[in-house]
């Protein structure tokens, strides 16, 4: 029966397997929907989709599969049912929204009429004032103008004016291929938490008051414990400077995101690689360094390690003494890089630049080389995939 939504879903890239459209299936046999397009909407979304990223394929394959059924008309009797309409329709209609529908002669004959023209029609139109088409002033059909009309297939709105559209997308949000904005960088960070409870007793704490007070014979025992932290230490590298400066906003909302998730962030600054000092003050990069040295030696192996930057320098800043476009240093880069590494097992690289563009900088090459190739691209899928191998 829903075979068509099954292998719509798969070749739009979204997890699903022969149990979910099992459940499909048990679900509509048991009337838990029926005749109501917005229920099944809402009811085939939470069977078939078990992670919230997946909404957004969910939703475009979704709309193609009902704009792709084969019999429109059969559709129409199934899925949109004369009640159904009347139903949504009216409660989303204010009086005065009433009013106007009464220029097409009244709700029952806007429906009726939007039946027949299904039934009439027998190709696509364009233009004009009746059929289900584009453009025009048909109250039926997308791109065209009327104050009393349904939307049917366009993927926005121009005038506003449509009482119902029938393939809107709520979650074009969430999509793993996405750059990532402060909301999904906080969702795709959970997956590193891991919590405890530290600091002084002050949370109230329900089961053991309960506990407490049965115990003493009914007698309120209230009991308090320490507030809940995540307990995850998190070491946060960042590249600033030259081609970073293209990925400011990105590196913005992941540091904005972090600190909202970690209670211990250590957040330094360094630009293209890793040398003997590093920054916590940007303004201040020139006069207030501190020694990397001193940094690998304050924080434990507890520590978990990203580091933020596009990897895109000359490779003798990463190869050679005296690379630096800044300053001579000492050592190379990829010595102090070794040296991060061997500090903490636990610590992943995290590029805005898309991995297609990776394999064209030299630099990009030695560094994933480096760090034992635990580079990750900047985006919702990269980043869970970058705590995973974190949480290990």
């Amino acid at each position: 029966m829903f075979i068509g939504l099954f292998e719509t879903l798969k070749r739009a890239g979204v997890p699903v397997s022969l149990r979910e459209l099992l459940d499909l299936h048990a679900v509509v046999e048991h009337g838990v929907v029926f005749a109501d397009m917005e229920a099944f909407y809402q009811v085939a979304r939470t069977v078939m989709v078990k992670d919230e990223r997946h909404f957004d394929r969910f939703d475009r394959a979704f709309a193609a599969w009902f704009e792709g059924l084969e019999n429109l008309d059969a559709a129409i009797e199934a899925l949109i049912p004369d009640d159904w309409l009347r139903r949504e329709f009216e409660k989303q209609l204010t009086e005065e929204e009433k009013a106007q529908i009464e220029s097409l002669g009244g709700l029952e004959k806007l429906i009726e009429t939007f039946k027949q023209r299904l039934e009439e029609q027998k190709e696509r139109h364009a233009g004009g004032n009746k059929w289900i088409g584009t453009g025009g002033t048909s109250p039926f059909g997308a791109y065209g103008y009327n104050p009393e009309g349904i939307r049917i297939g366009q993927e926005g709105s121009r005038h506003r004016r449509a009482i119902k559209v029938w393939d809107e997308r709520r979650f074009r949000d969430y999509d793993n291929s996405l750059e990532l904005g402060t909301r999904n960088l906080k969702m795709a960070l959970r997956r590193l938490r891991r919590f405890a409870r530290q600091g002084a007793a002050e949370e109230f704490d329900v089961d053991a008051t309960i506990r407490e007070t049965a115990r003493d014979a009914g007698l309120l025992n209230v009991q308090l414990r320490p507030e809940r932290h995540n307990a995850v230490k998190v070491l946060l590298l960042l590249d600033v400077g030259g081609s970073m400066d293209d990925h400011i906003r990105t590196c913005e909302e992941l540091f904005s995101a972090a600190r909202a998730e970690f209670k211990h962030l250590e957040p330094y600054y360094f630009h293209n690689c890793l040398y003997e000092g590093l920054w916590r003050d940007n303004s201040r990069r020139h006069n207030e360094r501190i020694p990397t040295r001193d940094v690998l030696h304050t924080y434990g192996r507890d520590y978990q390690v990203v580091i933020v930057g596009d990897a895109a320098m000359s490779p003798f800043e990463i190869t050679h003494p005296g690379g630096s476009v800044e300053h001579f240093n000492d050592e190379a880069g990829a010595v102090w890089l070794k040296r991060l590494v061997e500090a903490f097992p636990r610590l992943v690289w995290l590029n805005p630049m898309p991995p297609r563009a990776w394999e064209f900088t030299h630099s990009t090459q030695l560094i994933r080389e480096l760090i034992e190739d635990r580079m990750y691209p900047l985006t919702l899928a990269g980043l869970e995939e970058a705590m995973g191998e974190l949480a290990r």
